[in-house]
């Protein structure tokens, strides 16, 4: 079978840089085309694998040539390439920065969840990175019969992209010289403070990204018997990975052995008491999620604690080059 084409919106991103990563070693062995995301990134040469390669325009021309789009840049960009697709019904559009939500033909997909072949159409959505941990985490406690559910999950900055990431770093070194934090993305201090919601001014919203998450594993565990889980999303003052502290109650007692023996299975880690528990550091470019730290609630016999960890960028582009390979072999 042929290779595909694959162009990659936003090839600078941090979700464009996984991308080109993941792509590189994956069965399809794409030839990779980068599309800038904005003006200023067009005529820019990057080394691949010790070969130049230059971002093209993000025009008609350039989409076209791709065999498959992913989006992985600006909510511009993404909205300029769909616009520019939309007629075309031979351009498979996959969108990682869940920017073309709205519009009525796209569907959300996450081949680890096993939402299925995504078929044809409109852009298919790559469901939240969030709702794609938990959809791989809940199904596993449905023997058990799990009655209530409460997550708490922990943001990391790299979910905003490069411009977070480089709030977080400056404001952590501008605290220890004493100097005024930047605030342009978060509107507020997010070095060294756990926050339930950004500035007034931030270009972003801790709720309407709770929202989505809610909404995406709505989708995701509807074939399946899981109960929805109760929500909470704080910003965590850290760069990379998700964590995430969920409570568990069950209509009947159960042991830990017996709530671990169904996580041994693919793309979920499951850790044992004797191992390292696991953490948002150790889960960068670790693919899945690794689950540990399962404890018994001491004021409730039926109720257990587990703790979540999941690499967000990862989650976001496997799901996206399964859809890819799914497309490619039908």
């Amino acid at each position: 079978m042929s290779s595909p084409s694959i162009g990659i919106v936003g090839s600078e991103t941090l979700l464009g840089k996984e991308l080109r990563e993941s792509l590189r070693v994956c069965s399809l062995k794409p030839a990779i085309q980068l599309i800038g995301a904005d003006d200023e990134e067009s005529g820019k040469v990057l080394l691949e694998e010790e070969e130049a390669t230059m971002i093209t325009p993000l025009d008609e021309r350039n989409l076209a040539s791709a065999d498959i789009v992913m989006l992985a840049g600006s909510r511009e960009s993404s909205r300029k390439a769909w616009s520019l697709l939309e007629q075309r019904n031979d351009t498979p559009v996959i969108d990682l920065t869940r920017s073309l939500e709205d519009i009525g033909s796209a569907r959300l997909t996450a081949p680890m969840a096993g939402t299925g072949s995504p078929g044809s159409g409109g852009p298919l959505l790559i469901a939240h990175p969030a709702a794609i941990a938990l959809a791989l985490f809940l199904p596993r406690l449905a023997p058990h019969q799990p009655r209530r559910i409460v997550a708490d999950i922990f943001e990391p900055a790299s979910e905003y992209g490069q411009p977070a990431i480089d709030e977080l770093h400056q404001q952590t070194m501008k605290l220890f010289a004493f100097q005024t934090l930047p605030k342009a993305v978060f509107d507020t201090q997010i070095a060294y403070a756990m926050l339930p919601r950004y500035g007034a001014d931030s270009l972003h919203s801790l709720a309407q990204a709770e929202l989505t998450i809610e909404r995406h594993l709505a989708s995701l565990l509807a074939s399946t018997a899981s109960p929805m889980p109760s929500l909470r999303l704080s910003q965590a003052p850290v760069f990379h990975g998700y964590s995430m502290s969920i409570w568990v109650e069950f209509d009947a007692a159960v042991t830990v052995e017996e709530l671990s023996a169904d996580f041994f299975v693919e793309n979920v880690e499951m850790r044992g008491e004797d191992e390292e528990v696991p953490t948002n550091v150790g889960s960068a470019g670790q693919q899945g999620i690794a689950v540990g730290d399962v404890r018994a609630d001491r004021n409730n016999p039926r109720a257990f604690w587990f703790w979540l960890t999941a690499d967000n960028l990862k989650l976001s582009v496997d799901n996206a080059i399964q859809v890819a390979e799914t497309i490619w072999v039908d």
